[in-house]
């Protein structure tokens, strides 16, 4: 049997940390996911979807995402109920995190542009190479991958290559 969800969305509001009598984090949020298609007024929808983590990444999330950022959960379906005030079974079902990854860095105002370690996305969504001082020696060696990734000797061209089964990674 599998149960397997993964989600890509935006935090509705801060997530909720709190600390179980035994002092385990726990998290809850509410991501929002955009549906893949719009309705007929040509509008895009979304669901809105209750997840929960546990221990050091649900601090981790609290501590560095807040509303509005974008992040990816991986993890399973899961249902529970319990008996409500009024004396009805309530069931709630939500989504039990096994892992949160942070899509965009800290600074960002959404959006999805990455700003950090040498890049900046300007008003032309073009990426413009920015010296820092701490990693040029990695930025120079990307962009001369980047210029010779341009002149590929083999587009185009149909015919097999001859690789020495040494060189094959795998």
């Amino acid at each position: 049997m599998l149960n397997r969800v993964v989600l890509v969305g935006r935090l509705t509001r801060d997530p909720d940390l709190r600390y179980t009598p035994n002092g385990v984090a726990v998290a809850n949020f509410t991501i929002a996911v955009n549906r893949p298609f719009s309705n007929q007024q040509g509008d895009r929808e979304a669901d809105f979807i209750n997840c929960v983590v546990w221990r050091r990444p649900a601090e981790n999330l609290a501590n560095y995402m807040k509303k509005g950022s974008l992040i990816g959960v991986d993890g399973r379906v899961q249902t529970r109920n319990f008996d409500g005030q009024d004396g009805k079974r309530v069931y709630v079902t939500e989504i039990v995190a096994d892992s949160v990854q942070f899509l965009e860095t800290k600074g960002s105002q959404g959006g999805g542009q990455y700003q950090s370690d040498g890049y900046q996305s300007n008003q032309n969504n073009q990426n413009q190479y920015q010296q820092n001082p701490f990693s040029s020696n990695q930025n120079q060696s990307f962009n001369q991958n980047q210029n010779q990734n341009q002149e590929d000797p083999f587009k185009n061209n149909g015919e097999p290559i001859d690789i020495s089964d040494d060189d094959l990674p795998f």
